[in-house]
């Protein structure tokens, strides 16, 4: 069967296995019923996850001039700590960034390789977790805006690091930390401010498994621009990567905007 589709992150489910789906031109495409089959994925062009123009895709799925104009992805997006919505402060757009901002958000800790913090409105766990290919994650702080959020991490990530090692995550050498320790030693660290927002009572690591029949030995990029087809055996999914049988790895959310054809053999 043959789909045609412009890349967008792969939509995820939390069940006992995490369930993905790839947003097609006619369809969804549940690609955990894809494991162990053939795919060819051809490279058509770009488009504008924005503007929606057949333009070369900048970053974020966005045209150049969407990317420096969108009030998606301003400075605040990567850095939390830069929000000033709470203040009434405008960065490109008051309103939507008040939409963005000004909603609970929550700090956490996840194991994907080794154990990093990270910031996520409330609304979107435990998907930020799934797309860092996280196994393991637990709450730390839930604050009432993303400022708060922000400089809670800055905080913690003196102590703690803040970013995967994503060719680790990938191969599934992951080092065994428990996160309840981790969070808190990390307690005397967070931010006066951010103190009592604190999830005192929270113990719950949520634990997260994926659709990979066999995991890598190393990995080798998949860039479209470079290698406009290619063929090869599924045999995972995990984070936002689709995983093949010769070690390939194709990063869905770093190919945003990508016009493909995807046909399964």
């Amino acid at each position: 069967m043959q789909y045609q589709a412009v890349l967008k992150k792969m939509m995820t489910e939390l069940n006992d296995v995490v369930h993905y789906y790839l947003d097609t031109e006619n369809d969804f495409l549940n690609l955990n019923q894809l494991l162990n089959k053939e795919i060819e994925i051809s490279f058509e062009g770009y488009q504008c996850l924005s503007c929606g123009k057949e333009k070369k895709i900048f970053r974020q799925g966005l045209c150049y001039d969407c990317f420096y104009k969108s009030a998606a992805v301003g400075d605040w997006v990567m850095k939390p700590e830069l929000s000033t919505a709470h203040l009434g402060i405008e960065d490109r757009d008051l309103a939507y960034e008040k939409e963005a901002q000004l909603k609970p958000h929550i700090v956490y800790l996840a194991l994907s390789s080794n154990v990093k913090v990270g910031v996520t409105r409330k609304t979107q766990i435990p998907t930020r977790w799934i797309d860092q290919g996280a196994t393991k994650a637990i709450e730390i702080v839930e604050v009432p805006n993303r400022y708060l959020a922000g400089i809670t991490e800055v905080a913690l990530k003196e102590h703690v690091a803040d970013k995967t090692n994503w060719q680790k995550m990938l191969k599934n050498e992951i080092l065994d930390i428990d996160l309840i320790e981790e969070r808190e030693k990390l307690k005397a660290f967070i931010p006066k401010e951010a103190q009592p927002y604190f999830l005192a009572n929270n113990g719950k690591i949520t634990e997260i498994n994926y659709p990979v029949l066999q995991y890598p030995t190393k990995v080798k990029s998949l860039n479209l621009e470079k290698t406009p087809s290619y063929f090869g055996k599924l045999i995972g999914v995990k984070g936002q990567y689709l995983l093949f049988e010769d070690n390939t790895v194709f990063n869905i959310r770093n190919s945003e905007g990508y016009k493909v054809i995807i046909e399964v053999k």
